[in-house]
């Protein structure tokens, strides 16, 4: 069972999982974004997050051996803005998801952040203190926290800035805005004082797919392993994709007024998934010619 899968990293998912041969039961809110080959075993079921009783009479009609909780209220200026409803949807409902699999299911995992930590140091390991800066960090610790607790195996994967092909219906990510703006002619601006390992979607979506074949428990960073600023992802896009980076101004976080505040310089180590699953990440350069083949 994968919960948000209509979303950006949800429709990736769903795909590999069905690449890989698992039989796949796919929630998200509104309709179904898929179109699934009749080959593939795959069943689509409209339910918001927090519609307790669908996912009760869900979980007790189809019984998934995993759960992959992908579904989530991510977007942080959102979180803080409206954190009741952010802690409905990350904490509360998480909880009840929860409950359910411990009682039908045999493994779950956790989709978390790198907003877990203040980024005061960045190339965080997983054995760091987290100690969010924002509501919607909060929340995802929250979330990890609880899923620490219950009487099963269990894995958190926290994962970095991602990109890729835009999906169906979802928000632009970082690639796919730039791209548009600059291919339109318009002037950006874009962050250099923020750090990340920014993480290929479909590395993600791959690195999942390894915890759950090997039953893999604990928590794990899943990113790549290149350190950029936003800016210089930008850069790295306009040029390989022939467009005019003079539109791209160099800015700092405080050219914005955004209601959450950002951690400033994050990043993974990722040793724990090269050793533990033989997870490799695409470098940036390689990504952008997957997603822009010329």
């Amino acid at each position: 069972m994968v919960t948000g899968a209509n979303g950006f990293l949800g429709q990736n998912l769903v795909r590999s999982f069905l690449n890989n041969s698992f039989e796949v039961i796919a929630t998200g809110r509104g309709n179904s974004r898929f179109s699934v080959a009749p080959e593939f075993s795959f069943t689509y079921h409209s339910l918001d997050l927090e519609d307790n009783m669908g996912f009760e009479k869900l979980f007790s009609r189809t019984q998934p051996q995993v759960v992959v909780h992908a579904g989530a209220m991510t977007h942080a200026d959102d979180c803080e803005m409206h954190r009741q409803v952010c802690y409905n949807i990350n904490v509360i409902a998480t909880k009840k998801i929860l409950d359910l699999a411990v009682k039908k299911s045999s493994f779950f995992l956790f989709m978390s952040s790198d907003f877990v930590f203040d980024g005061l140091k960045g190339n965080y390991s997983e054995d760091e203190p987290a100690s969010p800066v924002n509501w919607y960090g909060n929340s995802k610790l929250e979330g990890e926290l609880m899923v620490q607790q219950i009487g099963m195996p269990w894995a958190i994967v926290r994962t970095c800035l991602v990109y890729g092909n835009s999906a169906s219906g979802t928000r632009q990510n970082i690639i796919s805005w730039v791209y548009s703006q600059l291919q339109k002619g318009e002037a950006i601006k874009v962050v250099d004082d923020q750090v990340r390992t920014p993480t290929f979607v479909e590395d993600l979506a791959n690195g999942i797919v390894r915890i759950i074949e090997s039953r893999s428990t604990g928590i794990f960073h899943i990113s790549g392993e290149e350190t950029f600023t936003p800016y210089q992802m930008a850069l790295k896009t306009a040029n390989f994709c022939g467009l005019d980076s003079t539109k791209i101004e160099k800015v700092t976080a405080n050219s914005f007024t955004q209601p959450a505040k950002r951690p400033a310089k994050t990043g993974f180590r990722i040793d724990k998934a090269k050793q533990k699953l033989g997870f490799l990440p695409t470098s940036f350069d390689q990504a952008l010619g997957k997603i822009f083949p010329k």
